[in-house]
């Protein structure tokens, strides 16, 4: 693979691997080929034409996914990143952004996500409907381009892109993770949306607390659309959100440079498109909450947020700022408000809808067995865990101390 920046293998041509027809839910018998990218500016074209016309998440975005590979990619790591096409028309069907990186002494390929990505979805061309069986042949394909791994390792897929079958939640590979994602549908008047999508407890508090933070000045919520801005409020989200971490003993990515650089320089080259967005809430001009967001295909994904729990008793800024965002994305045409992953009650408060993130982990060498079994075990204790609200409550308790002493 050293020195090529593509390479080509039809299914049925890698050594082993039969060509395998399957029914394509498009209505013809099809094979896939598939061909190996090792640099964005061999796939950089076709890649930028799936972003526009084809269906991707907001963490699919190319700016997104370059700044991953160029800030945050480990040094012993490879771009891996392959295209499926059909192989009766040449046409493509899809992308998917992988990594090969060193890893305890073995090789395991990844999702290019480096923490920084929610959720691992390809770039789809069109919505053809997908199977199990016509996924697993795309899969095929993949890995026969692929270079030599231990094993494979790929969490946070979601059974949709929108209302299209991931293809990665279909392998027979494939089994539900612990990781849950919750979403809200938005729709109609901004003015009087948190009344209709929300629970009726949050609509009530959500307009209690505004009342509350107008007590103390002008309430607004105010994009930021300049460099300075920018920077102004990502410095305001990094120091609040630290402060709230610190305080509540929690782990966060941001207390790493190569994270803080990543996530300051993607809002600004967001700037350009719209496709990285900082929004502030305040009071005058002082911030009681910033939240960081993603904004593509009509969904607007919710990434960091930063709140001064502080500043007016009890109110809550965050879910303030949530119910102030979800207003002006209905009223820019989105309709979808992506609350990211995780189990917060505060997402079923507001009366998000949630659904089980899949995972792939598999081992290919007696190398990978062992951090496969090692992987599944935890996972396995884990959901335990969760199921014994005494048991995880003492749990997180544990690890919020040691990490107040860590501090």
């Amino acid at each position: 693979m050293a020195g090529h920046a593509m390479r080509t293998v039809a299914v049925g041509d890698a050594p082993g691997r039969p060509l395998s027809p399957i029914v394509a839910g498009w209505g013809a018998v099809a094979h896939f080929d598939a061909r190996l990218h090792t640099s964005f500016d061999s796939v950089r074209p076709l890649w930028l034409r799936l972003e526009a016309t084809g269906l991707c998440t907001g963490h699919q975005g190319l700016a997104w996914v370059e700044g991953i590979a160029n800030r945050l990619m480990p040094k012993n790591a490879e771009l891996l990143v392959v295209e499926v096409n059909d192989a009766a028309t040449g046409a493509p069907v899809m992308l998917l952004p992988l990594m090969r990186r060193r890893a305890m002494g073995h090789h395991v390929i990844e999702w290019l996500s480096c923490g920084v990505c929610d959720y691992s979805a390809p770039l789809l061309a069109d919505a053809r409907p997908w199977t199990t069986q016509s996924a697993d042949a795309a899969w095929a394909a993949v890995r026969a381009v692929l270079p030599p791994t231990d094993r494979f390792h790929i969490v946070g897929i979601p059974r949709e892109i929108h209302g299209v079958p991931n293809p990665l939640a279909l392998l027979s590979l494939t089994r539900d993770s612990i990781q849950i994602a919750s979403s809200l549908a938005l729709n109609g008047d901004p003015q009087t949306l948190i009344k209709r999508i929300c629970k009726s407890s949050f609509a009530k508090n959500f307009h209690k607390h505004c009342r509350r933070f107008e007590q103390m000045g002008k309430l607004d919520l105010v994009e930021a659309d300049t460099a300075d801005m920018v920077e102004e409020q990502f410095a305001t989200l990094l120091e609040l959100r630290l402060n709230r971490f610190r305080e509540l003993g929690r782990f966060d990515l941001l207390t790493q440079a190569p994270v803080v650089d990543f996530y300051r320089n993607a809002a600004l080259q967001g700037l350009s498109d719209g496709s990285v967005r900082l929004f502030g809430l305040r009071v005058g001009d002082a911030y009681l909450a910033v939240m960081y967001v993603l904004v593509m295909k009509g969904t607007l994904h919710a990434l960091l947020l930063g709140i001064d729990q502080d500043a007016v008793a009890n109110a809550s800024p965050g879910l303030t700022t949530i119910g102030k965002l979800m207003m002006w994305g209905v009223a820019q045409g989105l309709d979808c408000f992506d609350l990211s992953v995780g189990s917060q009650g505060y997402k079923q408060h507001i009366g998000a809808s949630s659904a089980v993130l899949g995972e792939l982990c598999e081992a290919v060498t007696l190398r990978g067995r062992g951090s496969t079994a090692y992987i599944r075990l935890r996972g396995k204790t884990e959901l335990f865990v969760r199921s014994k609200p005494g048991l995880y409550k003492a749990v997180q308790g544990l690890m919020r101390r040691f990490r107040r002493l860590k501090n």
